[in-house]
C-alpha cells in the first residue's frame, strides 16, 4: 500500500535505480523526479515529470511530498548533503529507504535520508548518521558508528567498535580492523585493510596489478 508520495532529486543511474527501489519495496510512490536547472536536459524520466530543483514546490507541495536525493559520493558526498539541506529549508520530509531484503538488528540508530540496499548486516548497537548510503553486501559491526554523509560501496566489513568519519567513502571490498577510527572525508579505495586509524582527509589509492608476461590463452594452453 502507498501511503507517501515521493520526489527522487536526480535523473542520473542511481536516480533510476531508486525508484525501482522505492517502487517495489517501500509505501512510497516516486511521483516525479528533479534535478538543478543548470543540469535539466528532459522532462520527463521513467514515465515521470523532470522539473528544475529552484522550482520544485511549485510543482510538488512540501505538506505531502518526500525527498530523497539520489547522487552518489560526488565531492566527498557534499553534493547530496547540499541537496538534502536545501530540499528541508523549502520545505520537504527527506525519505529512507531501507531494504526488506537487508539485516537491520532492533536497537540501531539509524539518522535521516539513509539508503540501504539488500544483504546489509548492520549489527548490534551500530548507529549511522544522516545522508548515508549502504551499497548491497557489507558488513556493519557491532558498536560501530558511520558518521553524516558517509559511502558505504559493496562487501565492505566494517568490524567492531569502529567510527567512520563524516563524509567518507569505503571502497568495494575494503575492511576495517576493530576499534579503527577513520579520520573524515577519507577516500578509502577498493580491497583495502586499514588496521591503524586514519588522519582526516586521507587517500588509500588502489594499485593496478601489473599483469602477467604470459597472456591468459598462453596460460590455458589455447591455440587459435
Amino acid at each position: 500500500m502507498k501511503t507517501k508520495h515521493l520526489i527522487i532529486v536526480g535523473d542520473s543511474a542511481f536516480a533510476e535505480i531508486a525508484h525501482e527501489y522505492f517502487d517495489a519495496d517501500s509505501d512510497y510512490e516516486v511521483v516525479g523526479f528533479s534535478v538543478e536547472r543548470d543540469f535539466l536536459k528532459r522532462k520527463e524520466f521513467r514515465g515521470l515529470p523532470v522539473v528544475a530543483f529552484e522550482d520544485l514546490e511549485s510543482h510538488f507541495d512540501p505538506i505531502n511530498h518526500h525527498v530523497y536525493v539520489a547522487t552518489v559520493y560526488t565531492q566527498l558526498n557534499r553534493l547530496r548533503s547540499r541537496l538534502a539541506s536545501a530540499a528541508k529549508e523549502k520545505g520537504y520530509q527527506l525519505a529512507s529507504y531501507i531494504s526488506s531484503h537487508s539485516f537491520v538488528w532492533r536497537n540501531v540508530e539509524l539518522g535521516e535520508h539513509c539508503f540501504i540496499f539488500e544483504d546489509n548486516t548492520v549489527q548490534p548497537f551500530v548507529k549511522i548518521g544522516n545522508n548515508v548510503i549502504l551499497w548491497s553486501g557489507n558488513h556493519i559491526g557491532h558498536h560501530s558508528v558511520v558518521r553524516d554523509n558517509c559511502f558505504i560501496s559493496s562487501h565492505v566489513v566494517i568490524s567492531g567498535f569502529c567510527d567512520i568519519g563524516e563524509s567518507t567513502f569505503l571502497g568495494v571490498n575494503a575492511t576495517l580492523a576493530n576499534n579503527i577510527t577513520i579520520g573524515k572525508d577519507n577516500w578509502i579505495g577498493p580491497n583495502t585493510a586499514i588496521m591503524k586509524n586514519t588522519k582526516a582527509g586521507t587517500l588509500f589509492k588502489t594499485e593496478q596489478p601489473a599483469p602477467s608476461n604470459v597472456s591468459a590463452p598462453q596460460f590455458f594452453k589455447i591455440e587459435e
